[in-house]
This record gives C-alpha cells, structure tokens and sequence, in this order.
C-alpha cells in the first residue's frame, strides 16, 4: 500500500499525534511518503524522531497512491484536493486544526482510525467540484480551474459593491448589488456560503447554492439550482478590476470577463468511518441538539 501525508502547518503539540500518525502506518508496512515541504516543517521542530525525518518525499502524486492523509483542517484538505485532482485517489481527513467539517477523523482516536482504515472498514464519501472558465481567459485560472468548497467574486480595492449580472443555462436570472457572489457546492454549503447565510445541504444532494454576499437587493435570498445548470457571471462596478476565489487561491480579474461556472467532470473521495455521517458532524460542529429539552 503507497500512502502520501501532506500537512500546511505545523499546530501546537501536534508532533506527538504526527508521530503517531506515522509510526501506526510503518506498522502496516505500508510505503509512506511525506509532502517534500511537509518534513521540512516537521524538521524545524522537535519531537519527531529520526527514522521520520528520513522519509521519503514526493512533490506530486500519480496513480500508483492508494491513500492520501491530510493532516490539518478543512483547509487542508482543500489544498489537498489540487494534488489529488482527477486522480482518484480517497483522502483521509485527519483534524489537527479547529472546526473541521472535512477532516473528520479526530487525532485523539487516531491509531485505532488508521487500523480501520487499512483494514478497509471505511466508507467514501464522493464530492462534486465546480469549474470555471473566463472569456477572456485567465492564466491563474489555466491549471487549477477548479474547487470543492466554492467560486465566489468579491469586490476589490473598494467599499463601493458591486454588480453580478447571473445567467442559468443562458437564461437571465438577476444583477445581485452586493460585496460579491459565492456559488457553492453541497460540501462548500458549511463554509463561506453558511457564514453569508446560505442553508445547509447534504453532502450527496445534487445541487448547487447561490449565496449573496451583503446583498443591497433586500429580497435576495440565497438559490439552490440543480448541479448540472450551467451558471454564467458578469460582474462591473466602479473599480476596473474584481477577486475571484476558488476555495481559498485567488486571481484578479477585469470588469465584464464572462465566468462560466459548471459542476467538474470528476470528483473527490474523502475516507469516511462507519460511525461517522454528516449528520453526526452538523450535530457536533453546529452544536445542534444542545437544546436542553433534548
């Protein structure tokens, strides 16, 4: 079995949970390789023993991986799924971090979860993504066109808002005056989307959420379409440029570019245990059912 490890930072105390991490997977004999700029992190800090240190790296993935364990938070993981790609390859979501909607797998269960997993006692939870496209075209978009969470476009440089013409399949559907637009998918519906008061959607539904952000239209209500409409923004305002964000990368668009955003040709496989649901994360996460009554 081939298994990556890739980690951003390095999260307080987290060297004993990191070593654990790796010291369960040695057991298995499987072939780990860690994130080149990874273990130069972890070699920047005590705690981690020599044979860790020592490991192999890798600086892009291929087929040949099995596994791919990000350790981190949600935003780990987000950055995790622009090497995995279309690859295939299931992530293994391990929360280091805070809130962690994606990365499920908590580090103080960490040995007994990496035993399920390589034994083959998980689930997948398979993701949509959403692509985009500009006329004229982007460089910083050429490569990594792609998000798990959302696209959204904010206003730039100004506290002036501005305006997000919106067309479904072709079709007018409005000119949000706002800070920005955020189109997410069911996964993203807990991310930015949630905090601009988007609902919530399930993971497997297939749909996509159009969230305002601080609309001036006081009737603009986020809009849950269907997965496959094909979405397409122009965006102007008194600035002659905007942001677009693709989960957390970002590039500078001109005002009236044409963005067209549709759901990606493949998705993302995130590791699931068995006693693990999205439901179950809404409860702890959003700290629904703290009601006394129940």
């Amino acid at each position: 079995m081939k298994i990556g490890i890739y980690g951003q930072f390095y999260h307080k105390h987290s060297e004993a949970y990191i070593q654990l991490i790796l010291d369960a997977l040695q057991n298995y004999d499987a072939e780990v390789l860690i994130k080149a700029n990874f273990l130069e992190i972890l070699k920047a800090h005590k705690g981690i023993s020599d044979h860790v240190l020592s490991m192999g790296t890798f600086e892009s993935l291929d087929s040949s991986y099995d596994l791919f364990f990000s350790i981190g938070g949600d935003g780990t993981i987000l950055r995790s799924v622009t090497f995995v790609r279309d690859l295939g390859i299931p992530i293994v979501g391990i929360n280091s971090g805070r809130l962690g909607f994606l990365a499920t797998i908590q580090k103080e269960n960490v040995t007994a979860s990496i035993k399920r997993i390589i034994e083959g006692d998980y689930t997948i939870s398979e993701r949509t993504l959403l692509s985009v496209s500009t006329q004229p075209e982007h460089p910083d978009l050429r490569s990594l066109d792609f998000a798990l969470n959302e696209i959204a476009v904010n206003r730039k440089n100004t506290t002036s808002m501005i305006k997000v013409e919106t067309h479904l399949n072709g079709e007018y559907l409005t000119s949000y005056w706002s800070d920005g637009l955020i189109v997410a998918t069911p996964t993203g519906s807990t991310g930015y989307s949630l905090s601009c008061g988007g609902p919530v959607i399930d993971p497997s539904t297939n749909s996509i959420v159009l969230t305002p952000i601080a609309p001036h239209n006081l009737n603009a209500r986020p809009f849950v379409i269907p997965d496959d409409c094909e979405v397409t923004l122009k965006v102007s305002g008194r600035e002659e440029s905007y942001l677009i964000s693709l989960d957390s990368r970002i590039a500078t668009l001109q005002n009236d570019t044409i963005i067209t955003i549709r759901k990606s040709p493949f998705t993302i496989k995130l590791v699931q245990l068995p006693d693990e649901s999205f439901v179950k994360t809404l409860r702890k996460k959003l700290l629904w059912g703290e009601d006394k009554r129940n």
